[in-house]
């Protein structure tokens, strides 16, 4: 069977067609973007690849086309394939029809946090020696890559809520039907597919109703739209964990700080203490993932303590707070930053760390939704943990970033270049500072420019 895949070079393709090519598939694919490091591994892979979506890429037919979700109408390679009549699918659909089906599927699902938590619940079963499959929309460093076969039963998923191609408008993750899923989180974003916030509660509602009575689903306690979304109708049991010691709700896992920045915490089941994890991470935010990661896995089979031993040996996921380099004592960190609220919590849990060392945030608004201007009352207040606060204002964002900066105060600047934004760090900075950039694109590659740049100092 011959699979062609539209969008091939994306996270979340890129990893079906290398699943696709352990499956024993002739595998192929085309993007506008064909570049390293994904071009390299799918190569590598033995998957050939075409730049552009021309229709002659089609040609011979392929068996099906899997058509990802970046793709819409008057796309040349899409009016091909409806013209000819080719068989197509989407990716979530393609997922659950050929790797999904028999298996038993661990989601994670909620507005932040899913890319670490379903690194962490792989990393546990692997190191249960379960061997289990899974599909990151990330890298996580304690794989080779973001997705693999694996061996039977269990596959991890990371359960996206955004839609899942211009012909199927639900969310991804109802495709999935997992037995096992975690429910991180929920807030607004999105916003050019979902109108507001009761509309992707909808959708995590539909994802409610794919879980079997026979499965588990993990939430937190206190999570009001959560508890509206499950309100909604729930069949299947339902674990509730909260990251701190208080009392008096409905939470059977608590994670409990043992150090200022969590970068070791105590876990109790039902108020009783069954282990403590030290690691290399930090932040409630991270305590919170790994106590939803350690119950969902409990479910498949590992217990609790071999779970805390596992995140001992977690190491993360690229740009994830990820040090870049640091020269002449200062540091550069890399971070996925989409929301306002991730953008508070790892500044948070990075001032714990750090203490009073000058924390100096680069903020690229990047997604559809910070880029519309949704959230621009909210950015104020998650920068406020940052000693200094650069901005990088792009020519076609459409509305400026001055009142933002104004809300701030002082210690904001706005930049329209991020040459200006690399000079302006270099004349400034100073030994024992951290930058912190922040953005879920490249951001011109400003990361390595900024290293080469700074002075390295005697």
């Amino acid at each position: 069977m011959r699979v062609h895949i539209l969008g091939i070079c994306g996270t979340f393709m890129g990893g079906l067609a290398l699943i696709a090519r352990e499956l024993g598939l002739t595998v192929e694919g085309s993007d506008l973007n064909v570049y390293p490091p994904m071009s390299t591994q799918l190569e590598n892979s033995g998957i050939r690849l075409y730049g552009g979506y021309r229709p002659e890429h089609l040609e011979p037919a392929p068996d099906l086309v899997v058509i990802g979700n970046a793709l819409s109408r008057g796309n040349p390679a899409v009016e091909h394939v409806l013209n000819r009549g080719l068989d197509y699918v989407s990716g979530p659909e393609f997922l659950a029809r050929h790797v999904l089906k028999d298996r038993w599927v661990l989601a994670v699902a909620g507005t932040h946090g899913k890319t670490t938590t379903s690194s962490m619940l792989a990393w546990i079963l692997e190191y249960a020696k379960l061997k289990p499959g899974f599909l990151i929309g990330g890298a996580p460093l304690n794989f080779p890559g973001s997705a693999r076969l694996g061996d039977a039963p269990f596959f991890v998923v990371e359960a996206d809520e955004y839609d899942s191609a211009f012909f199927d408008k639900r969310s991804k993750f109802v495709h999935y039907r997992p037995r096992t899923l975690i429910m991180n989180n929920l807030e607004y974003d999105h916003a050019d597919i979902f109108p507001d916030l009761a509309a992707i509660r909808r959708q995590f509602h539909h994802l409610v109703r794919t879980v079997p009575g026979s499965g588990l689903i993990v939430s937190p306690a206190g999570d009001p739209e959560l508890d509206a979304v499950l309100g909604m109708g729930c069949w299947t049991p339902v674990e509730r964990f909260r990251a701190d010691d208080a009392a008096g709700d409905a939470a059977h896992w608590r994670a409990r700080p043992l150090s200022a920045d969590g970068g070791e915490f105590a876990v109790l089941h039902g108020g009783r203490e069954i282990g403590a994890v030290r690691w290399e991470l930090s932040g409630r935010h991270n305590m919170s993932n790994a106590l939803a990661a350690i119950v969902a896995a409990r479910h498949a089979g590992v217990p609790p303590a071999e779970a805390i031993a596992a995140l001992a040996g977690f190491r993360n996921v690229r740009r994830r707070l990820e040090l870049r380099g640091t020269v002449g004592g200062i540091a550069v960190y890399d971070d996925f930053a989409h929301h306002p609220t991730a953008i508070a919590t790892t500044l948070e849990g990075f001032r714990r760390r750090v203490g009073a060392a000058r924390v100096i945030a680069v903020l690229e608004l990047r997604s559809n939704t910070m880029k519309m201007g949704v959230h621009k009352e909210q950015i104020a207040p998650a920068l406020a943990l940052a000693d200094e606060v650069i901005l990088f204002q792009p020519p076609d964002l459409g509305w400026s970033l001055g009142e933002i900066a104004e809300a701030i105060g002082p210690r904001a600047r706005v930049f329209d270049r991020v040459q200006s934004i690399i000079d302006h760090l270099k004349a400034n900075s100073r030994g024992g500072d951290h930058i912190l950039i922040m953005s879920n694109g490249g951001f011109e590659n400003i990361h390595s420019r900024l290293l080469e740049a700074l002075p390295r100092g005697d």
